[in-house]
């Protein structure tokens, strides 16, 4: 697996929908930029997991990344929805907030659920989309969510060791092969402390299924093209989820699968997802590296 990870700068902090959102905007230094990228991270991460391609794309591209609320560097205020339905209207609106005309969209896990939401549910318009291992069509949710959901309060009340070790087993699980020790810190210091501890367990208690399938129902309305990537060894959502996916979507959308891959490809194959997503941009027009 690869190993060099980019790691994004201190975060612009906005308010949006009465939330505190950590935002990145990245872009080249000596040119115009081609396009807009925006980025969509799921649980439990962050927009650290798109850093590599993120830095890459911006030798061209302006990019913008965001941490949904309840993640990352955003807010973990308990007062501040974390479901799936207050995420996609946040999207929309921070796209509003941008000024951003028909950006290429690039999702991962719930992001694609969110990204998804805001397209269909409240009219954000996209120049394409891009799913990785997206979360949308049922099943979805381990046993282990369903678990913490019906012992939140259990599961926050854990010795802070414990918990932990819990979240670094549970990041790590995500992947195919073994992930780095930097990556594991990365990916779990979001979620230490009491407010973090809190955090991992409402965010996973807040996700449900009903609020995917109104968006599952519209998916033939999709107003863009749509561009499909999965790690063929994904231990969360089976790549089948892929074909199920595309014969949902309009349009015949391509699926780009990632041999010996798993949940984590923008982690686990930042070269392979980039080039992937190089190749995307370029299909679409202007786009040069």
């Amino acid at each position: 697996m690869e190993t060099n990870a980019s790691w994004l700068p201190e975060p612009v902090h906005i308010t949006v929908d009465g939330a505190s959102v950590a935002t990145y905007v990245l872009g080249p230094e000596e040119r115009t930029p081609l396009r807009d990228v925006v980025f969509c991270h799921g649980t439990p991460w962050s927009s650290q997991v798109w850093a590599a391609a993120a830095h890459h794309l911006s030798r061209s591209c302006r990019v913008f990344l965001w941490d949904m609320p309840g993640y990352g560097r955003s807010t973990k205020d308990q007062a501040v929805p974390v479901d799936l339905a207050s995420q996609m209207s946040r999207f929309a609106q921070l796209l509003a907030y941008w000024r951003l005309d028909r950006p290429h969209v690039v999702a991962h896990d719930i992001g694609g659920a969110v990204a998804l939401g805001a397209h269909l549910l409240h009219d954000s318009a996209y120049a394409d989309l891009f799913l990785w291992d997206a979360v949308t069509l049922d099943p979805w949710g381990s046993p282990f969510f369903r678990l913490v959901a019906d012992h939140v309060d259990v599961f926050t009340e854990l010795p802070a060791a414990l918990h932990m070790a819990l979240v670094r087993e549970y990041v790590a699980g995500a992947a195919h092969r073994p992930l780095t020790p930097q990556w594991v810190d990365a990916l779990s210091r979001p979620w230490s402390g009491a407010p973090g501890q809190a955090a991992f367990y409402r965010q996973m208690a807040a996700l449900r299924p009903e609020h995917t399938r109104p968006v599952v129902a519209r998916l033939p309305e999709v107003r863009c093209p749509v561009t499909i990537g999965w790690g063929a060894r994904d231990p969360w959502i089976p790549a089948g989820q892929a074909a199920r996916l595309k014969d949902s979507l309009p349009g015949n959308p391509t699926v780009t699968e990632l041999a010996d891959v798993g949940h984590l490809a923008p982690v686990e194959a930042p070269s392979q997802v980039t080039r992937a997503l190089e190749e995307w941009l370029a299909s679409s027009g202007t786009y040069a590296p």
